[in-house]
């Protein structure tokens, strides 16, 4: 670290963030500022997303003034007629993202600085030796921002928690969840509210709901799941039909509007589940006992009843308050044995739903339904916590008949709301919505697609859904799977939750929500309680309350997205750092100025090659066609090669992992 002057006016700055002293580029505005959403790539440059803009602006990392990631910023477009893409510069800050953050202290000749763990935060922050706790050396801390005044290079904050030596599992794993706005714990008087919820469920209550505890029930979940949110019953009826209950936890029966347990379930919205935890939306008395629909228990649900023929097409649909025994809890393993043959309980419903879920599956994928996800990376820990075993989760039949139940359930609602009860527009409703593709990004993966021999064609949107069904089907258990898979979801825009109607794309619905996990999912409850009251005719909340509540729920989704992959790369890194020295065969997953990204499709797992390390050429980024080229022998390197490359090192605080090309490796001439 440089030697500091004016320390207490947080002048100081720490060595990580040695900065280049030139001149800001030159400014030459253009129309009016705009504001934006601030995203700060780890290289410290950034993008500023505008409402209304087909494309991002580019912001220069030393044009990004006192912005951190995720603030919502005021911008001044630059005048750069020659750049590929806009440009501008951050005039102010006008709302900060957070004013809490993760780091680690760094402490050099008394002196006190927190670097954040958000590689978007690309300055640390000076500590006053008041504020900081009397923080040790390498403690992870929470810090506060205090003050960022314009004359002060470094931010000023104050430590206000140590979790405790950077490095342990348990101290990285509340790290993530408090970086991302989540809890690692309940309020006392939210705890006491679950505590007084009662177990058992009255004859007076039974008596109010449609009795389905004779009916065979039973549920199917993970075998480590303790909050089973949702069950299916099953009969074939006297009319030849048969009849499906998709039945789902009445968490809106037990948390009452303005209960401390609503208040807090609001602010999560959802729970997050990182590689070795759940940080529950609700406490465990309700989400693993009360409402968890555990087997040999009467259990309070709300359901979505159907009649269906031996072709799946819906006869009739019933939606309303039900009361429920399971008879069995399946694993999905268990329920998987049974469909591939195992004698079993309940084998007869099994295999008549497994076929009834095909026929389901099969009218949604020619009604336009995307079929692909991102691969989902497991870990096998050992009684530490520590990984000794990666692979990527694999969706059978068990695992397809409840998604595609589940969807019935979730569309089935969503119809009868929005077209049934709505014909005048008037009901206020929570959807959840997805829109058609970026056409840019869909051109880009089209090129993408063809350097590995693919070709698609994407003219509209039914035939964009076609055309990546197939290739997705092509590319099962090849090399590039991962890569193309990956890319093909980046294309996609986000699903979120919404008042606004708009259909969800990648299912091919025009009517759609989120009905079957009220105990993980806040928007769920809100369907619930519409639903409450639409079925009874009560009055209605106002459609702006709705859309503030669907919004704030989108965001804290999109949160637990980030603290779920970030428990992720930790875990990875955690498992990779003992194979440093190690070579692997990996495909090139991404190409930017300082370096290339190679994924590993044995492990799943993204790291990147610093361009500074590719020393046998002086290579240039050629952006447009995303890709290295050597300057002197003309090697390239570009989307989609395959390398191989070694593993050289592993950065456990920064969950990031580098490699280095192999001796001998070549690029295309």
């Amino acid at each position: 670290m440089a030697k500091k002057k004016k320390i207490n006016k947080g002048e100081g700055s720490h060595k990580r963030h040695k900065k280049d002293q030139k001149k800001q580029h030159d400014i030459f505005p253009v129309g009016e500022p705009l504001e934006g959403e601030i995203d700060v790539a780890s290289s410290g440059d950034a993008y500023v997303i505008v409402d209304g803009k087909t494309k991002d602006f580019f912001v220069h990392r030393k044009n990004t003034g006192q912005a951190f990631d995720g603030d919502i910023v005021k911008i001044q477009r630059l005048h750069k007629p020659k750049a590929m893409r806009p440009e501008a510069v951050v005039l102010e800050v006008v709302k900060r993202k957070r004013t809490h953050f993760i780091g680690v202290v760094e402490r050099v000749n008394d002196t006190c600085f927190v670097v954040p763990d958000n590689t978007g935060i690309s300055s640390d922050f000076y500590v006053p030796e008041g504020r900081s706790l009397k923080a040790k050396h390498k403690d992870k801390v929470v810090v506060e921002l205090v003050e960022w005044r314009a004359k002060d290079k470094n931010p000023i904050g104050q430590i206000t928690e140590i979790l405790g030596n950077a490095g342990l599992n348990d101290v990285e794993m509340k790290s993530i969840l408090i970086e991302n706005g989540f809890f690692t714990s309940f309020r006392k008087e939210v705890l006491i509210e679950a505590d007084e919820l009662p177990f058992e469920v009255s004859d007076a209550e039974k008596s109010k709901r449609r009795d389905f505890t004779n009916i065979p029930t039973f549920t199917i979940d993970p075998a480590d799941a303790k909050d089973f949110d949702d069950a299916l019953s099953f009969r074939q009826l006297e009319n030849g039909l048969f009849e499906v209950g998709v039945h789902i936890a009445d968490v809106s029966h037990y948390v009452r509007e303005n209960s401390e347990l609503e208040k807090e379930a609001f602010k999560r919205a959802t729970s997050v589940y990182l590689v070795d935890r759940v940080a529950p939306m609700f406490p465990e008395r309700l989400s693993n006992i009360i409402c968890s629909l555990r087997p040999n228990e009467d259990k309070c649900c709300f359901a979505a009843v159907f009649e269906m023929d031996a072709q799946a097409n819906v006869k009739s649909s019933w939606f309303g308050r039900t009361v429920i025994h399971s008879q069995k809890r399946f694993t999905y393993e268990e329920a998987q044995e049974i469909i591939e043959g195992k004698e079993g309980v309940f084998k007869a419903e099994l295999l008549q739903l497994n076929a009834l879920a095909h026929l389901l599956r099969k009218q949604r994928f020619a009604q336009g339904s995307i079929g692909f996800e991102a691969p989902e990376t497991r870990f096998q820990l050992d009684d530490k916590g520590k990984p000794i075993g990666v692979y990527v989760k694999e969706r059978k039949d068990a695992h397809l008949l409840v998604e595609d139940f589940m969807l019935l359930a979730n569309k089935a609602v969503a119809k009868f709301v929005g077209k049934e009860k709505n014909q005048n527009g008037k009901v206020p409703f929570v959807y959840r919505v997805h829109d058609l593709p970026n056409e840019e990004k869909l051109l880009d993966f089209q090129l993408f697609a063809q350097k590995f021999g693919y070709k698609i064609q994407f003219d509209n949107p039914k035939q964009i859904a076609r055309e990546l069904n197939r290739l997705m089907q092509e590319i099962e258990g090849k090399p590039e799977q991962a890569v193309l898979q990956q890319l093909a979801i980046r294309c996609m825009a986000k699903a979120i939750y919404t008042t606004d109607n708009i259909g969800h794309y990648g299912l091919g619905f025009e009517y759609y929500t989120h009905f079957t996990s009220p105990i993980r999912r806040y928007p769920d409850v809100m369907v619930h309680r519409l639903l409450e009251r639409i079925l009874a005719q009560q009055p209605l909340p106002s459609q702006a309350e709705l859309e503030f509540k669907s919004k704030h729920s989108s965001e804290r989704e999109r949160a637990a997205s980030e603290a779920e992959r970030a428990s992720v790369k930790y875990k990875m890194a955690e498992f990779m750092f003992d194979r440093i020295g190690e070579h692997f065969d990996g495909v090139i997953s991404g190409v930017k100025n300082w370096g290339i990204y190679v994924e590993l499709p044995a492990y799943n797992c993204e790291g990147l090659v610093r361009v500074e390390t590719m020393t046998d050429d002086v290579y240039s980024y050629d952006e447009r066609k995303m890709r290295m080229v050597g300057n002197r022998h003309g090697k390239i390197y570009q989307l989609g090669d395959r390398v191989e490359v070694k593993l050289t090192a592993v950065d456990m605080e920064k969950k990031t992992i580098d490699f280095e090309l192999a001796k001998g490796e070549k690029g295309l001439m």
